[in-house]
């Protein structure tokens, strides 16, 4: 049975909350309240400088700049190892030196059969590079995992008082968005329902119906988080793209770096979603849905503001990089005003999103100005890489460790068949970044297994294996070229649980549901 009582019209808005609007973008990280007193202007300093914006988290910011720093270092010291590695003269302890050299490194293991015959053939360095990167990957992405949370707030309690009982984001699947919901929207990974990424945010619509059904069960069978009468919401969010410096050429791929097109994209989607569960289930006001935009080049937001009917439109928005330069050199109390006088003015003549969407907005522009900031004070306010500059691409459940700036274009997916669009515009990317300076494009195969189910790990490593098959068969050229290298791997969805290596030869081990 599937509740109905919340269809479209029954209710008008979502629940009022009795608490006054917050950021998580506050120094202090926490829900705090303000009073209202008379607005002041802070005198302005010459230049940017070092000067940061009035509810800017510099704490953050830290952590991530610490954070980015790191994980970077790990990949960018992958190229100047091999180098060396290439430059060993062969000897009877070549294989144990060039080992040693790639453990101590880059913590991780190279097979020894690699370095066995470079004596009599030249080392196949193309395919040593694919299978160094894909243990980094696997190795990073158990570290990031072990490093813990870099916000520290859980957005749970906060999104229930919005209205909304989850929270299912579709980002661009190109990698400048890689960090959308860590560093540019500032939301702990546990607050998202789920993340993922499509090309040109073109989500698929079912997948989308199917993860809302598996929702809205939980919420029946055990009133997880919230029993189905509380009244609250599904929130689907789109994400797409454009570059502010050079919006003909560095812009979404998947649409020609034609902003309108993506955006219109975007909604159409959105709109299709909400429709499918409505013409479904009859509920269609059981979902909310959200468009945001994002400048690549600063990580500036613009959120489409809905009426209070629920729908968006192309031209009703509040751009963030806009909201920044007018209120950076106000107090806190007037800039967070400020925002909330830009959500009412971007409304119009239309009528008022609810309560709760309103709260939400605020607060994902208020946590967006760190990271403005954080573009402006280490990079001057716009990023040196204003383009693809992805290191690898992810496939199939992708890492959900990786939240870091053109780290990975990622194409989610269960065959290549139904996601070969997606798939072909990270190969166009990579032959630029890579096939042209004699890199082989390296593909990380990832996905996840649930070993309470029988047979699930098993299934897993099969699938891993026929995507792989796929990827060979559709990139033939480029494959026997030595050009694409695929790295395999599968993963226990428990949070947390280590990433297994899968060989290009194996088979189920017979362990069964439970390993």
């Amino acid at each position: 049975m599937v509740n109905t009582r919340n269809r479209r019209g029954r209710h008008p808005a979502a629940p009022t909350p009795t608490r006054a609007p917050w950021g998580l973008g506050t120094p202090q990280g926490r829900r705090r309240r303000e009073p209202l007193t008379e607005p002041a202007e802070v005198a302005r300093p010459s230049g940017h400088g070092r000067w940061s914006h009035p509810l800017s988290s510099r704490e953050q910011n830290a952590r991530l700049d610490q954070f980015e720093r790191s994980l970077r270092a790990r990949f960018e010291a992958v190229i100047p190892t091999l180098r060396e590695v290439a430059g060993l003269r062969w000897s009877e302890h070549f294989a144990a030196e060039a080992s040693s050299l790639i453990e101590q490194r880059l913590g991780v293991e190279a097979p020894r059969e690699l370095f066995d015959q470079a004596w009599i053939a030249p080392l196949d360095m193309r395919q040593l590079f694919g299978v160094v990167l894909g243990g980094v990957i696997r190795q990073v992405a158990q570290d990031v995992h072990r490093a813990g949370e870099l916000i520290g707030s859980d957005l749970t309690s906060f999104f229930l008082e919005c209205g909304y009982h989850a929270v299912d984001i579709s980002p661009c699947s190109d990698g400048r968005l890689k960090g959308v919901i860590r560093a540019i929207l500032r939301l702990p990974d546990e607050a998202v329902r789920s993340r993922k990424a499509y090309a040109g945010a073109m989500f698929d619509v079912e997948a989308s119906v199917r993860r809302w059904v598996e929702t809205e069960l939980m919420r029946f069978r055990e009133g997880c988080p919230v029993p189905p009468e509380a009244g609250t919401r599904y929130l689907k969010v789109a994400v797409y793209h454009w570059s502010r410096s050079d919006p003909e050429h560095e812009g979404c791929a998947a649409h020609g770096s034609d902003r309108e097109r993506a955006a219109a994209g975007a909604l159409r989607r959105l709109r299709e979603f909400r429709e499918a569960v409505e013409n479904s289930f009859y509920c269609g006001a059981s979902v909310d849905i959200l468009l945001i935009g994002v400048d690549t080049d600063a990580d500036a937001i613009r959120v489409h503001v809905p009426d209070a009917e629920g729908d968006l439109t192309l031209d009703r928005f509040v751009d963030n990089h806009d909201l920044y330069e007018a209120t950076r050199f106000l107090d806190a109390t007037r800039a967070r005003l400020a925002i909330y006088e830009a959500i009412e003015a971007a409304s119009g003549t239309a009528s008022r999103p609810h309560e709760g969407m309103r709260r939400l907005i605020a607060t994902l522009l208020i946590n967006n100005l760190s990271q403005i900031d954080r573009v402006y004070e280490t990079w001057q306010g716009r990023y040196p890489d204003v383009g693809h500059n992805e290191t690898f691409i992810s496939v199939g459940d992708g890492f959900e460790e990786f939240q870091l700036r053109n780290l990975a274009y990622f194409v989610y997916l269960q065959t290549v068949e139904e996601a070969g669009h997606d798939l072909d515009v990270g190969i166009e990317i990579f032959r630029r970044l890579n096939v042209r300076r004699g890199l082989p494009i390296p593909i990380a195969i990832h996905f996840r297994y649930d070993r309470r189910v029988p047979g699930s790990r098993e299934r897993a490593t099969e699938r891993c294996q026929r995507v792989r098959r796929a990827i060979e068969d559709r990139y033939r050229a480029l494959f026997e070229d030595g050009y694409v290298v695929c790295d395999m791997s599968i993963q226990d969805r428990e949070t947390g649980s280590p990433i297994e290596a899968v060989s290009v030869h194996e088979l189920s081990r017979g362990h069964g549901g439970g390993s």
